[in-house]
């Protein structure tokens, strides 16, 4: 989102094509982080909902963790926020690199 936008959309698009607005984002107190948590927070900042910065502040994150979420659905979608296969997707993206 352009940081000088004065429009903010009342609702985006979520990550399995549901509304999300501020009031179905996941609670600010969230601490178990599962796929689809993640997925709406990164959804609400590429669709303008929230700023990084808000996210940050709100959920507790720091840029480099939030940087990596929105990192790995870039490169693998939903499946690339699953802690199990972070290494898996990881090297895969590097062979991918490589060649």
């Amino acid at each position: 989102m352009i940081e000088n936008q004065k429009f903010r959309p009342a609702r985006v698009i979520g990550p399995l094509g549901e509304p999300l607005t501020m009031e179905t984002l996941p609670a600010p107190d969230t601490r178990r982080w599962v796929v689809r948590r993640k997925a709406e927070v990164v959804a609400a900042v590429n669709g303008g909902l929230l700023t990084i910065d808000e996210v940050c502040e709100r959920y507790g994150l720091t840029l480099e963790e939030f940087a990596g979420w929105q990192r790995a659905v870039d490169r693998s979608g939903m499946q690339g926020l699953r802690v199990t296969r972070i290494q898996h997707y990881r090297d895969l993206y590097e062979r991918q690199q490589r060649y």
